[in-house]
C-alpha cells in the first residue's frame, strides 16, 4: 500500500514538472508571436510614414523611396507569414499545456485516492486488532 502511494507521488511530481515545462514553452511561444506582431506593426508604420514627409524633390529620391517601400512591403508579407506560423505554434503549445495539466490533475486524483485507500486499510487493520492491542497501539494504556 505504501509503495502505491509513493509511486503515485513520483508520478505526480513528474506530471507537475511536465506541466510547468509546457506552460513555459507556451509563454515563450506567445512572447515570440507578440514580438513578431510588434515588428510587423512597426514595419507598417515606417512604410506609412515613408511618403507622408516633405514633398519629393526629384525623381531619384522618389525612385529610392519607391524601392524602399517595395522592400518594406515584402518584409511585411514575410513577417505576416512568420506571425501566422508563430500563432499556430502558440495554439499547439497551448494544447500541449492543457494535456499536461489534465495529466497532472489525473495523477493528483490517483495519488489522493491511493492515500485514502491506505488510510482506510490502516483503519481496517487497526479495527481488526483485539481491543487490548488497539489500546497499546494508540497509547491509551
Amino acid at each position: 500500500m505504501k509503495g502505491t502511494v509513493a509511486r503515485r507521488q513520483r508520478v505526480l511530481r513528474v506530471r507537475h514538472v511536465q506541466h510547468a515545462l509546457a506552460a513555459a514553452e507556451t509563454a515563450r511561444a506567445r512572447d515570440e508571436a507578440e514580438g513578431i506582431a510588434r515588428n510587423a506593426d512597426r514595419l507598417r508604420k515606417v512604410r506609412g510614414d515613408l511618403f507622408t514627409g516633405q514633398g519629393v524633390e526629384n525623381g531619384a529620391t522618389f525612385a529610392s523611396m519607391q524601392e524602399l517601400a517595395g522592400r518594406l512591403e515584402q518584409a511585411g508579407r514575410q513577417l505576416d507569414g512568420a506571425l501566422y506560423d508563430a500563432r499556430r505554434k502558440v495554439e499547439v503549445k497551448e494544447g500541449l499545456s492543457l494535456v499536461a495539466n489534465r495529466d497532472r490533475e489525473i495523477a493528483e486524483k490517483l495519488k489522493d485516492r491511493a492515500r485514502a485507500n491506505l488510510e482506510e486499510w490502516r483503519e481496517n487493520k487497526l479495527a481488526a486488532l483485539p481491543r487490548y492491542r488497539r489500546m497499546q497501539r494508540t497509547g491509551d494504556v
